[in-house]
C-alpha cells in the first residue's frame, strides 16, 4: 500500500503533536507546519528523527508556503490557530488573521493542489450559551467571542469549498480537549493543566464563577482517534468530538485534588467574559463514522497528572 502524505498545520501544538505522533506511528509521511507561537518543537522531538517526518517553521498566513507544502498531499489536518477565548477578546485582529484568513489560505492551497480531504479543527465554542443540551450539529450557532466567530467562519468556508470547488472537508467541533503536552504555563492555559500545575505547587485551584458551570472534557487520545477516522472514512461535514459526559468545574477540581493526594480547597473569583455556562456534546454523528471514546475523565486525568509529573522532572 502506498504511504499517504499528510500535512498538519499547528502540528507542534498540543493536539497537533499528539496527532503527528499517532500518524507517524501508523506509517504516514507527515509534514508539520507550525510557527511555534504557541506550539513547541519539544512536543514533536521524539518523531523528528523519523525520515518520514518533516518540520517547517512557518505560518498559515503565508499562502505561498502553504501552496508549496500541500503538493501531492492526501490529507490536510488544519489545527493551526491562536487558541483561547480570552486571548481573542484581548486581540481580535490576531485571532481573525490566523484563525479566519489562515483557514481560507489552507483551503485555497488545498484546492489548488487537489488535496484529497481537509480536516478542520473547529470548536464547541461556536454553539455559545444556548441552553439546549446536548449540543447537536444542526443547532443554530451562537458564537460569544472573536475566537468562536472565526471558528464558525472557517466551517462555512469549508462547506462552500466543498460545494463550489469539490474539495472534501470535515469540520470537527472539539469539546474541551485535555491530556499530554498541554501548556500549563501560558497566561491563557486551559483549566486542567492550570489546576494540575497549581496543585503541584501547593496552591489552590482558581475557579471562575461558582464552579457549577459544566464542560465535556475529552481526552486527547480519543480526539486523535476521531480525527484520523474522519480523514480515512467517507464522512464529510460537521461532527462533534466530545466524551458525551457532563462534568462541573467543581467536580473537576475535586478530582484533580484527590488524584494528587492534596487537601487544598479551590478559591473562587468572578466569572470571565465570553465563558459559557454549560457544554455537552451529542456524539451520535461521530459514532456513525466509527468514533468511540474510550477514556473516562478519571482515567484521563490520572494519565495526565502522571505525565505532568514526569514532564516537570525531565524539564
Amino acid at each position: 500500500m502506498e504511504q499517504k502524505r499528510v500535512v498538519i498545520t499547528g502540528g507542534a501544538g498540543f493536539i497537533g503533536s499528539n496527532l503527528a505522533k499517532e500518524l507517524a506511528k501508523g506509517g504516514y509521511n507527515v509534514i508539520i507546519l507550525d510557527d511555534l507561537s504557541t506550539g513547541k518543537k519539544g512536543n514533536i522531538k521524539p518523531i523528528l528523527k523519523d525520515e518520514r517526518v518533516e518540520f517547517h517553521q512557518g505560518s498559515v498566513t503565508n499562502f505561498s508556503l502553504l501552496r508549496e507544502l500541500l503538493r501531492d498531499v492526501d490529507y490536510v489536518f488544519h489545527l493551526a490557530a491562536i487558541p483561547s477565548v480570552p486571548r481573542s477578546i484581548e486581540n481580535p485582529q490576531a485571532s481573525h488573521d490566523v484563525n479566519m484568513t489562515g483557514t481560507l489560505n489552507v483551503l485555497l492551497a488545498a484546492r489548488d493542489n487537489s488535496v484529497g480531504k481537509v480536516i478542520y479543527a473547529s470548536s464547541c465554542s461556536v454553539y455559545g450559551d444556548t441552553p439546549v443540551l446536548p449540543k447537536r450539529e444542526d443547532m443554530l450557532p451562537n458564537p460569544q467571542s472573536p475566537y468562536a466567530v472565526a471558528k464558525l467562519a472557517g466551517e462555512y468556508y469549508c462547506r462552500v469549498f466543498q460545494q463550489v470547488y469539490g474539495l472534501p472537508t470535515v469540520c470537527l467541533r472539539y469539546f474541551n480537549v485535555y491530556g499530554s503536552g498541554q501548556d500549563a504555563n501560558s497566561q491563557y492555559a486551559a483549566v486542567i493543566p492550570l489546576f494540575i500545575k497549581r496543585v503541584s505547587e501547593g496552591k489552590p485551584p482558581i475557579v471562575f464563577g461558582d464552579g457549577e458551570q459544566t464542560r465535556d472534557f475529552t481526552f486527547v487520545k480519543d480526539v486523535v482517534a476521531a480525527t484520523i477516522l474522519a480523514a480515512e472514512g467517507r464522512f464529510t461535514g460537521i461532527a462533534n468530538i466530545g466524551a458525551g459526559v457532563q462534568s462541573s468545574i467543581n467536580q473537576l477540581a475535586q478530582l484533580i485534588i484527590s488524584l494528587m493526594q492534596s487537601k487544598l480547597k479551590p478559591i473562587y473569583e468572578s466569572s470571565r467574559q465570553g465563558d459559557i455556562m454549560h457544554s455537552l456534546a451529542d456524539i451520535s454523528r461521530a459514532r456513525a463514522f466509527g468514533y468511540d471514546p474510550k477514556c473516562s475523565l478519571e482515567e484521563g486525568l490520572g494519565q495526565t497528572v502522571k505525565e505532568f509529573g514526569s514532564e516537570t522532572q525531565s524539564g
